[in-house]
């Protein structure tokens, strides 16, 4: 590292752009038009199953997407299946569904094909929604089908972007589309500075138990049937001379058991609620530990950028020790070991005391920030007895900087940003939170070009 001063003389990165998932696309559409081909080549990854059968994606797979400046999450559906009699079925059902919360709509086409009568109905029923639909004329891999792709114009659902999932061609000019249509993000349009804590878990896990427990009252539907509630619920709270929002949300199954309709139109509900929160309560069921399907959800909050506090549950109906109970649980989130753990037991009150202070604690940790001159003689401590290098050159880092809290996000000004490891970043998060803390929520690092 080459700087010898607290404020090196270097000019400020300029600020980047904080993508934190903020609106819900839906891609919809008839059986076997590449839905699925579409999700896994804007997601850059092969995460949904596809396959030349049609129906093949019978649930919604959820995915983060980022492009340019924004994120926001898609979502794959199944196809509107061709007959008649099935339209009124689970699978349009889970369409229709998706189609309610999505704030832009991308029904994908068939360019060879053409306009088919399912395309039509499709189309109908997205006119009468009043959101933004983007048309995404699928399999132009030649000038012929390209020049196709414009006679979906007459649908009159939303503009048309030709494009080939399987070449990848278009897939700039459909991401650039739906970020036009996409919300402003509600942390700028927000002058709040009002704590949001969203209960989030499986089904039966005791979400609702706990609202009711907190606040004093019966505030919601509570019963041992999973997915009673099915909408997230806000509610206003006042502990220990601080005001906080608290949200009740329908509680996650794993995928494959996600009945169609309403119950997968819970799924997107909680996904929003995670959007407008900043801290997730993850409500696990003692008697059954850390499952895969916690584990899963607790991935949807970091890549969300969230706070997080795994609250153990049902703590009345287990014989264990508790300190055993929760290393147990930071092995299982060992790539979130920031993430504190209460025991608690919405049924006797066990411990209820320390579930919003709990929460408050990670939000305030989210808004510490560190100012620049102490944070790189840190640095300067840190990098003094270890070298960043990689098989090809040594990574440089010359300067660095918190650039914004809600999530605490850290820009460092190197040689190249190409030269930057995972392991290098991991280096870096274990330093910061061993020296200045910031528990319970993720880090955004940032690489900044330093002569760029």
């Amino acid at each position: 590292m080459s700087t010898t001063s607290d404020q090196p003389n270097v000019e400020t990165p300029p600020p980047i752009p904080i993508t934190t998932p903020h609106g819900i696309v839906a891609l919809v559409g008839r059986p076997n038009v590449g839905k699925s081909s579409i999700f896994n080549r804007l997601l850059g990854q092969r995460q949904a199953v596809v396959e030349d059968v049609p129906g093949t994606t019978r649930d919604r797979v959820y995915g983060v997407v980022q492009w340019r400046d924004r994120a926001f999450t898609v979502t794959d559906t199944g196809g509107i299946a061709e007959e008649v009699d099935i339209l009124a079925d689970s699978v349009y059902g889970q369409v229709q569904a998706a189609i309610a919360e999505a704030n832009v709509i991308v029904f994908v086409v068939d360019s060879p094909a053409g306009i088919t009568p399912q395309d039509e109905e499709i189309a109908k029923l997205l006119r009468s929604t009043n959101k933004p639909v983007v048309i995404a004329a699928n399999k132009a891999d030649n000038q012929e089908t390209h020049m196709q792709a414009y006679e979906f114009y007459t649908l009159g659902s939303g503009d048309v972007i030709s494009l080939s999932a399987l070449h990848g061609l278009g897939t700039g000019d459909l991401l650039d589309a739906i970020c036009a249509h996409l919300p402003n993000d509600p942390a700028e349009e927000s002058e709040s500075t009002l704590a949001q804590f969203a209960i989030v878990g499986r089904p039966n896990v005791g979400k609702s138990a706990l609202l009711n427990a907190l606040l004093g009252h019966e505030r919601t539907i509570v019963s041992d049937i999973p997915g009673t509630t099915r909408d997230a619920i806000d509610t206003v709270v006042t502990f220990e001379e601080e005001t906080a929002l608290l949200i009740d949300t329908a509680g996650i199954r794993r995928r494959g058991k996600v009945q169609h309709g309403v119950e997968s139109h819970s799924v997107l509900r909680t996904l929003r609620a995670l959007e407008r929160c900043n801290v997730a309560l993850l409500v696990v069921d003692a008697a059954e530990g850390l499952t895969a399907q916690d584990v899963h959800i607790a991935g949807y909050v970091n890549e969300a950028y969230k706070g997080l506090v795994v609250l153990i549950n049902k703590w009345d109906l287990v014989d264990a020790d508790a300190g055993e109970v929760k290393r147990l649980v930071q092995s299982r989130l060992r790539w979130m070991p920031h993430a504190p753990s209460v025991v608690i037991s919405a049924k006797t009150g066990f411990h209820l005391g320390h579930v919003l202070s709990a929460a408050l604690q990670v939000y305030t940790e989210r808004g510490r920030r560190i100012p620049t001159g102490m944070l790189n003689r840190a640095l300067r401590e840190w990098l003094a007895n270890r070298t960043l290098s990689t098989r090809r050159r040594r990574l440089s880092i010359y300067y660095a900087t918190q650039a914004s809290t809600h999530p605490p996000t850290f820009i460092f000004s190197v040689n190249d940003p190409a030269l930057v490891h995972f392991s290098h970043r991991r280096f870096l998060e274990n330093n910061i939170r061993r020296q200045f803390g910031f528990a319970g929520t993720p880090l955004r690092l940032l690489f900044h070009d330093h002569h760029g």
